[in-house]
């Protein structure tokens, strides 16, 4: 374990510094590295930030862009009929997820968790859509499903 008593005062200073110009730990680690010949685990570095009591700028970084796939958004539905939608990001825990709105506007989320076991959380508690709506839904679920390359 690499203790900050083994920096020299030009090398705290410098770490100070580079913080403040929005490095992030892992930039320290190389820097370290690259300027002082100072090799470091990543956890030594966080170690090193908070023993020395370095302040790392929060730099609002850019979320990355998932591509979108080439799935259908939306099953094709005539007004009053079932409409079902697929997440672009699954719910926690499920391997695909989205909603569904019934012919009589009740929604509610689906999920297929990861043995393929279906779920269906109603927004109105004790919901019961009709057997014609569940053989809708799970026709169009299908092709989904088909379509999203599952």
């Amino acid at each position: 374990m690499f203790s900050a008593s083994k920096l020299s005062e030009e090398q705290k200073t410098a770490l100070h510094a580079w913080a403040a110009e929005g490095a992030s730990i892992a930039d320290l680690q190389k820097r370290l590295k690259e300027d002082y010949e100072i090799s470091i685990t990543y956890m030594d570095a966080r170690f090193l930030v908070l023993d020395l009591g370095i302040q790392l700028q929060d730099t609002p970084k850019e979320p990355e862009k998932e591509p979108e796939p080439d799935i259908p958004a939306e099953a094709p539905a005539a007004p009053g009929k079932v409409t079902t939608t697929m997440d672009h990001v699954a719910l926690p825990g499920a391997m695909i997820s989205g909603k569904v709105t019934f012919s009589d506007g009740e929604t509610a989320i689906w999920m297929l968790d990861s043995t393929g076991r279906p779920g269906l959380d109603p927004d109105t508690v004790g919901y019961r859509p009709s057997q014609e709506d569940i053989m809708d839904f799970q026709k169009q679920l299908a092709d989904l499903v088909r379509g999203g390359g599952f």
